[in-house]
């Protein structure tokens, strides 16, 4: 017998499990929510929030330090590593207490302790039990790292980069993928010399090679030192830094040496595999509705394969309570979630990149790049950067990739046009506010329709 019930039992309150205690007391259920440390999860404490506050205080420096080119005498004096952590545990902590709010507001039981899945719908937090009609597995990630390399001292992950109390005069970041350019864009605004180590062929490997390939442009003019399709073999620190020794024989030395080599599934120690949750390769394996092998018993956010986004584990957090509530969601097509890398210039997409559309749909895809060189807001905030379309033979639009500053706010439009299977021909009659970056999602439509204007060639 139980010491507690409740209509759903959340294992986690990260994106995933809030959203889904929210929207199951929305539905009349009663939610029983368990987490071992602060509601919101990584992304509020340690991720997607204060990495993006750091990226707007790197923003400012920039703007400081280049105000000239628009004609108003600006100078960096410095960077105040005090005064950009206030600013950014400012933030954490409003959202914090809003976030706090809302669970008091939908009357969610907040049960603060470590918990253990023991089989069936119940979890175990510190001898009470908690068993729910339904449980959601919701316990997110955590940094890795590589075989031989541990972390400590000089050589950090993600969550201790966010608390640097100084601005490192060289750094190595090992992992070219979001997290790493993210830190690397940061760092070089604020003066670090940084070098970035990637074992595959490119930058931001997962999105399409257009992409790749402005960003890596993007960072050769801003100095950002980067090595491709090479592995890292050794990692020793002293004192006085770090040395990393590369598969080719090369040695960098830095001040740090940031880990950022992506994250796993957060789901050793509790319980999973002893209560018969099937796992492959440490994530927990569930059907399109989200249902684990075990009975009544679902799984959200960075623990279920796939992309490890916030917005993701939010969405499925929504998804599955209204599952259980008997609404009959439609499943979320993965393809259809936006994706946005924060770093200077942002990478921005959603859909298929144009190699997968052409396993998919033959080698008669279309595709369309317009250059940003022709938007006159782009113009006004000097970045450089191109919209590229992939488009189905005869069919709708079925990838979109930005690169520049500022893009990741067009992305709401772009995973509109995903989403909805919108033709270019649909997309090219709707009108754009004039001067605004969304004009260059418009442009480029208009050209895949047929009709193209401000395109050059």
């Amino acid at each position: 017998m139980s010491d507690a019930e409740a209509d759903l039992v959340i294992l986690g309150g990260g994106s995933g499990g809030y959203a889904a205690a929210f929207r199951a007391a929305e539905l009349g259920m009663s939610v029983t929510l368990i987490e071992k440390d602060k509601l919101g999860g990584t992304c509020l404490h340690r991720g997607c929030i204060p990495t993006k506050a750091l990226l707007h205080a790197a923003e400012v420096a920039d703007s400081a330090r280049e105000g000239e080119q628009f004609g108003v005498k600006t100078t960096l004096e410095g960077v105040d590593m005090a005064g950009v952590h206030k600013y950014k545990d400012g933030i954490v902590t409003r959202l914090y207490k809003g976030l706090q709010g809302l669970a008091k507001a939908h009357k969610v039981t907040f049960v603060e302790g470590s918990g253990t899945y023991v089989g069936g719908t119940t979890v175990e937090v510190d001898g009470t039990r908690y068993t729910g009609k339904n449980i959601i597995l919701a316990t997110g990630s955590y940094s890795k790292t590589l075989p031989g390399l541990e972390l400590g001292g000089r050589i950090i992950a993600s969550e201790e980069a966010l608390q640097l109390d100084y601005v490192p005069k060289k750094a190595i970041v090992l992992g070219g993928g979001v997290i790493g350019v993210e830190f690397a864009s940061v760092w070089a605004s604020f003066g670090t010399d940084v070098t970035i180590v990637e074992a595959l062929p490119r930058l931001v490997p997962n999105e399409d090679e257009f992409a790749s390939k402005q960003l890596e442009r993007a960072f050769r003019r801003r100095k950002i030192g980067y090595k491709t399709g090479v592995k890292f073999t050794e990692a020793k620190q002293d004192d006085s830094g770090v040395t990393v020794t590369l598969e080719s024989g090369e040695t960098l030395e830095a001040d740090v040496l940031l880990v950022a080599v992506g994250r796993g599934p957060n789901t050793a120690g509790h319980g999973y595999e002893e209560a018969g949750v099937q796992l492959d390769r440490g994530f927990v394996v569930t059907d399109e509705r989200l249902r684990t092998s075990n009975p009544n018993v679902y799984a959200v956010g960075d623990i279920v394969p796939g992309l490890q986004l916030a917005h993701r584990g939010f969405q499925q957090g929504v998804f599955v309570a209204e599952e259980i509530a008997g609404l009959n969601p439609s499943p979320i097509d993965e393809d259809g979630i936006p994706r946005v890398t924060y770093s200077h210039p942002e990478v921005a997409s959603v859909g298929l990149t144009e190699a997968a559309a052409k396993e998919q749909y033959g080698a008669e895809v279309e595709a369309f790049t317009y250059d940003l060189g022709g938007n006159g807001k782009s113009q006004i905030l000097k970045t450089s950067g191109a919209v590229k379309l992939v488009k189905a033979p005869d069919g709708p639009v079925v990838g979109l990739h930005l690169v520049g500053d500022r893009v990741g706010e067009l992305i709401g439009e772009a995973q509109l046009i995903y989403n909805w299977e919108a033709f270019p021909e649909d997309v090219a009659p709707l009108i754009h506010a004039h001067p605004t970056q969304s004009e260059a999602l418009g442009e480029a439509h208009l050209a895949l329709a047929g009709k193209p204007l401000h395109v050059h060639g």
